[in-house]
């Protein structure tokens, strides 16, 4: 897209600005893909990783389910908070310190010797620096940088977070045999730690700094004011805009339906799919080959499901996700087996297209309902999704250790897939929002 039409303040094109042929907003959101791609590495290592450390030290899945647990938690309850401190200092600055934190942690990890140990490196810092980027990171770069198209670009960056945990996991489980589990820790470090320079160089703040409106605007550069502040600050508006948010109907039922999304998909199948597997006779870099083939259809689903944001009542949207993907829980128990059948197969491919499909429908809700408090809204509501994840982590660890299988952890999913698909539905309309307010039912 030619620039043809961004002017300074004062009205004179920029000979510069006339001969850039792409818009330098897709540069940054290219830029924030390979970062959250590679931010997802660690994020994949739990469900490979959980037995080799089960046969090397013997701890139990419930004490490894305890950290991936800390993990998700920190990695939904960091969200809103980084949201924030990317308005007081910026994204760059914020992503860089979150992606050397991951590598931090990953590379940490090598040393464990604990379940403590593993709480603080698998837990804390992996949760720490993957909770300051994900899906909050998504939205905001969204927002910062584009006008129009918001759906679509809001779906591919979800694609890219979850699609990279999920293709990481063939290498891990073929390095973790090959080199060992502290072999493939170091690798994902190497991964986070080698988009650095990518985020420093091309990534800035705001389109203002690169003289530029957000794409799909139209009207004039306006250099936006630096945000001024501190790390207190930050926490302050974040937890003021909970508040403010926690007033309206539509942010509870927003927040139902991310925990049960998050169950559903990182506390349950991105977890336990791997070790139910094996419980059946897979062997694990199988189930390992059949996770990443989700991360494969996740792409085309969240994907059009931004396309299809920009376009249909998300409402309608999120209902029909979550209840498609209750349907395929409830077959799930019956389809695991020591090989690979056609029918598990179609349930990779159905969960793979309802993975995070609900993300772009959510993002917009939010957008809609608190206006340009959105991406911080959404931290909380992300915040949400990981707390769900972390309960049926736990949860669907105790029902192993108890009962022996995952059974009954497939189909209580499958239940509370219902209740947010009606939960969902009944989102009710608003009225477009009032800028740096909170619209209130």
């Amino acid at each position: 897209m030619t620039e043809d039409s961004v002017e300074e303040p004062t009205g004179t094109p920029t000979p510069a600005l006339r001969q850039r042929r792409i818009h330098p907003a897709w540069i940054v959101a290219l830029v924030a893909l390979i970062a959250l791609i590679g931010a997802a590495g660690f994020r994949a290592a739990p469900g490979v990783l959980m037995l080799p450390l089960q046969d090397e030290f013997g701890w139990t899945t419930a004490e490894l389910s305890l950290a991936v647990t800390v993990n998700l938690l920190l990695f939904g309850l960091t969200a809103p908070f980084a949201a924030a401190l990317m308005q007081r200092f910026g994204i760059r600055a914020v992503t860089v310190t979150a992606l050397f934190v991951i590598g931090a942690g990953a590379a940490l990890s090598v040393f464990v010797a604990t379940p403590a140990q593993l709480i603080l490196t698998w837990g804390v810092l992996i949760g720490l620096g993957t909770g300051s980027m994900a899906l909050v990171f998504a939205a905001t770069i969204t927002d910062t940088w584009f006008a129009t198209r918001r759906g679509l670009v809001s779906g591919v960056l979800t694609a890219g977070s979850a699609t990279g945990q999920l293709i990481f996991l063939p290498v891990i489980a073929a390095a973790a045999e090959d080199i060992g589990w502290r072999g493939a820790s170091l690798i994902i470090a190497g991964g986070a730690l080698a988009v650095v320079p990518l985020v420093w160089i091309f990534v800035r703040n705001r389109p203002s700094d690169l003289g530029v409106t957000r794409y799909g605007d139209t009207g004039p550069v306006t250099v936006a004011a630096r945000p001024k502040g501190n790390a207190w600050g930050a926490a302050r508006l974040a937890l003021t805009t909970l508040r403010d948010a926690a007033r309206t109907k539509t942010f509870w039922a927003l927040a139902i339906g991310f925990a049960i999304c998050g169950a559903t998909t990182n506390g349950l199948i991105g977890t336990h799919f791997i070790p139910s597997a094996h419980d059946h006779g897979m062997p694990t870099t199988t189930a390992a080959g059949l996770l990443a083939v989700v991360g494969i259809f996740d792409i085309a689903g969240t994907v059009f499901s931004g396309w299809l944001t920009d376009r249909v009542n998300p409402r309608i949207l999120l209902a029909a996700y979550y209840a498609l993907r209750g349907v395929s829980l409830l077959f799930l128990p019956s389809l695991l087996s020591a090989e690979v059948q056609p029918s598990i197969v179609v349930f990779i491919v159905i969960y793979g297209l309802d993975w995070v499909a609900t993300v772009p429908p959510t993002i917009a809700l939010c957008r809609e309902v608190f206006g340009d408090r959105g991406p911080l809204v959404f931290g909380w509501v992300f915040a949400s999704h990981q707390i769900g994840a972390g309960i049926a982590s736990v949860l669907a660890g105790l029902v192993r250790d108890h009962t022996g299988q995952y059974t009954v952890a497939w189909f209580a999913a499958a239940g509370l897939c219902a209740v947010a698909a009606l939960v969902s539905a009944t989102i009710r309309r608003h009225p477009a929002p009032v800028q740096s307010q909170v619209t209130s039912d």
